[in-house]
């Protein structure tokens, strides 16, 4: 059974963001791309949500947490500037089916990590925002394949 590594979708931009940047939240695009992706991952009926605790994370999966009834549960260990092994371990502890929410620098650390463990890229690699990975897990729990889907247009 698979689990889903998110990309945060479109955010305002950075050096235009006078507050904390945990805060900087969705452009208007971004929330069209977390409409999109909700519609899209609702049809594969996640079992969790995590987020990264960075507004615009949690405001990718609001839009499928609604959909589904589910709450956005919230993980340090997806933040940004984070290392890649408290990911792993996170992977390792969630059910099938969990969709998880992180950051352009976490998810391709922690991609090139299982890559180096002995998971098949099925796809070339896509680091855009609102891209979903799917992580395919074996019965032992170690993530055997990983493919990637392009940011909703």
């Amino acid at each position: 059974m698979p689990l889903f590594l998110v990309r945060h979708a479109k955010a305002g931009s950075r050096p235009n963001w006078d507050g904390d940047d945990v805060e900087r939240p969705l452009s208007q695009n971004g929330w069209h791309q977390a409409r999109l992706l909700g519609a899209k991952l609702a049809r594969r009926s996640p079992s969790l949500l995590v987020s990264s605790p960075y507004l615009r994370c949690v405001q990718t999966l609001e839009p499928l947490a609604e959909l589904c009834e589910l709450e956005v549960t919230i993980d340090k260990r997806l933040e940004e500037a984070q290392a890649f092994e408290p990911v792993l371990d996170l992977l390792a502890e969630v059910p099938d089916r969990t969709v998880l929410c992180s950051h352009g620098d976490l998810i391709p650390d922690t991609i090139a990590a299982l890559q180096r463990r002995g998971c098949e890229l099925l796809t070339p690699a896509d680091w855009r925002k609102a891209t979903v990975w799917r992580l395919e897990r074996a019965a032992t729990g170690e993530i055997v394949s990983a493919k990637v889907t392009a940011p909703p247009a």
